[in-house]
């Protein structure tokens, strides 16, 4: 099991969860961040800090995002475990069903 970022970060990416994260498993992606699946401890360390409450256990992600625990497998296809987001920095492989997205939040 492992954390969830759901359709609340998406164009948001407040980044506290990263600054919070023990293990440098929260990586960036161009619309959204990503918990990798298998590099995640399951601390929850970054789930309190996130101001839009995008993040969830896995198990307990809201229905109409469940989508998105997906949308973070998929991410990591191609990018594999590199072992820590920050030697990586942002990577351009958000899935298709982000970019599709239209834009988020206020556009002020």
């Amino acid at each position: 099991m492992t954390y969830v970022i759901a359709e609340p970060c998406v164009d948001v990416m407040d980044k506290a969860c990263i600054e919070e994260c023990p293990v440098d498993c929260i990586y960036e992606g161009d619309r959204m961040l990503y918990i990798h699946p298998d590099e995640c401890v399951d601390c929850g360390a970054c789930e309190p800090v996130c101001p839009v409450e995008a993040i969830y256990y896995e198990d307990d992600v809201p229905e109409q995002w469940a989508h998105y625990t997906k949308a973070n497998a998929d991410f990591f296809a191609e990018l594999g475990s590199p072992g820590g987001a920050s030697k990586v920095g942002k990577v351009s492989a958000d899935p298709q069903v982000i970019r599709d997205l239209p834009p988020q939040g206020d556009p002020a």
